[in-house]
């Protein structure tokens, strides 16, 4: 996945420029086009800027819509569900595979006692 392209790509759609996002964020223009082209990763504080410059949920930049030419029907991220699963990211790659599987068993059957 390519933020900077994915950025882009929504900007493009919604008929922005640069600039544009500059005034509703305060992000520099060369800061931006650093990240466009993938130069520089923003942080999540960043990204929830720019998706609310364009008017978009920051989710909608972790949607996969072309994969290998079809498009996938997944539902759009909330912030909040972005936010969590970036920390789950961050702190899983310290964890081993038998720690993961506990994990992923843990949140299953957490999952499955919130629904009684």
């Amino acid at each position: 996945m390519n933020i900077g392209e994915t950025i882009r790509n929504y900007r493009l759609q919604k008929g922005m420029s640069q600039g544009d996002i500059e005034k509703r964020t305060g992000l520099l223009r060369c800061y931006l086009s650093r990240v466009e082209n993938g130069h520089t990763i923003p942080s999540l504080d960043t990204l929830s800027k720019i998706a609310s410059a364009m008017e978009l949920p920051l989710g909608q930049f972790f949607t996969d819509h072309h994969s290998n030419g079809n498009t996938k029907n997944l539902p759009a991220l909330t912030e909040d569900e972005v936010r969590f699963l970036t920390q789950i990211r961050r702190y899983s790659t310290n964890l081993n595979d038998s720690d993961r599987k506990l994990v992923l068993a843990m949140v299953k059957k957490m999952a499955a006692g919130a629904g009684k």
